[in-house]
């Protein structure tokens, strides 16, 4: 697909995910970001933040206009999300005073219509892309203050946008079962990478790993429901196992484990390329909705995935791979890949671009 020329607008009001954070959502705005500008648009993010508290991570390849984000008062619990909205309002505002649209591109923030207000006074068709649904999962691992207010611009977000794109089909069908879609404005676009090859033999030497040590590596947020904190266990119950963590987040785990912290795309694609098994641990209780960026990141590099089998997670792996249906099953489905690579299979950002515009423009 040649967008070349094209004016396009892709904002990002979510206050929680600036576009050069360290989390894999900031991380899949600076993959599509990168796509537009691959397939030859002329580009705008506008944004209700850059960076914040958490540093500085990755790059986009234009400026990002980031509008900032309110206070609130202390005394007004209650209505803090319209701070959101206000956010969500500027970005709009924002975006509205430079070169009219051709196609606006928003990632969903629960309290955003920033989006619906472009294509009013522009015409420019709105894809909005849908990662989780956003009620049920701040409901889940946050906060809802104002349920009916939340509630109520979740609608109707979803009900104007022109295109839903979203990442699994249970989103789909949450879609149009629970919110009442046509299933004609909606496409199932899993996930993607970035195009970097890493570098194996010396990535390892650089870490210190021997040729007969056994990387058993984890790439993403070190949360909770992701399931990090069973690793150390898995890894002493190994000969020769070593664990490479990529990534940051609030689970602490043993000083044993080597952990490098967020890092660069290319970066990770060298680790990744230097471990001998990608987990994806989700307990069972995890969110079936998502799709882990890390699949596509392990997968790239040829390295192979032991996986959960949660939500659609089995759809998505290659030959080579494992699916994980049993607890007690991990040792034994991770100690199976020592020794063994996988074929690489890149899905990149812009294959993911291309399949979330088909037939829009």
């Amino acid at each position: 697909m040649s967008l070349t020329g094209r004016q396009v607008l892709l904002l990002a009001p979510a206050p929680g995910i600036p576009v050069l954070g360290p989390s894999g959502a900031s991380a899949h705005l600076r993959g599509i970001a990168q796509a537009f500008v691959t397939r030859g648009a002329e580009l705008r993010i506008v944004a209700a933040l850059e960076s914040d508290r958490r540093g500085v991570h990755g790059q986009v390849p234009v400026p990002i206009q980031a509008v900032g984000v309110p206070g609130w008062p202390s005394w007004l619990p209650k209505y803090r999300e319209r701070r959101e909205t206000w956010a969500a309002n500027k970005v709009a505002r924002r975006a509205l005073r430079g070169p009219t649209p051709e196609l606006v591109y928003e990632r969903w923030s629960l309290f955003s219509l920033a989006g619906e207000q472009v294509r009013k006074e522009t015409g420019a068709p709105w894809v909005l892309e849908i990662n989780a649904p956003l009620f049920q999962e701040r409901e889940r691992f946050e906060e809802i203050r104002d349920a009916v207010y939340a509630k109520r611009m979740q609608r109707q977000a979803l009900l104007s946008a022109d295109r839903l794109v979203v990442v699994s089909d249970w989103l789909a069908n949450w879609l149009t079962q629970d919110i009442g879609v046509r299933p004609n404005r909606i496409r199932v676009v899993p996930n993607g990478t970035s195009p970097h090859i890493g570098e194996r033999s010396a990535t390892r030497a650089g870490l210190g790993f021997s040729e007969s040590d056994f990387v058993v590596g984890f790439l993403g947020s070190m949360k909770v429901w992701h399931g990090v904190q069973r690793l150390p266990n898995w890894i002493d119950s190994i000969p020769g196992a070593k664990g490479l963590l990529v990534g940051s987040g609030p689970v602490e785990l043993p000083q044993g484990l080597l952990q490098t912290g967020s890092v660069s795309q290319a970066k990770s694609a060298d680790l990744v390329a230097a471990m001998d098994v990608g987990l994806i641990p989700y307990p069972s209780n995890a969110p079936p909705w998502f799709c882990p960026l890390k699949l596509w990141a392990y997968r790239a590099q040829g390295t192979p995935v032991v996986a959960s089998d949660v939500g659609e997670i089995a759809s998505w792996l290659g030959e080579g791979d494992r699916l994980v249906q049993e607890e007690e099953a991990w040792v034994t489905q991770i100690a199976s890949c020592r020794s063994q690579r996988t074929t690489p299979h890149q899905r990149l950002w812009t294959q993911v671009l291309d399949e979330a515009l088909e037939g829009l423009l």
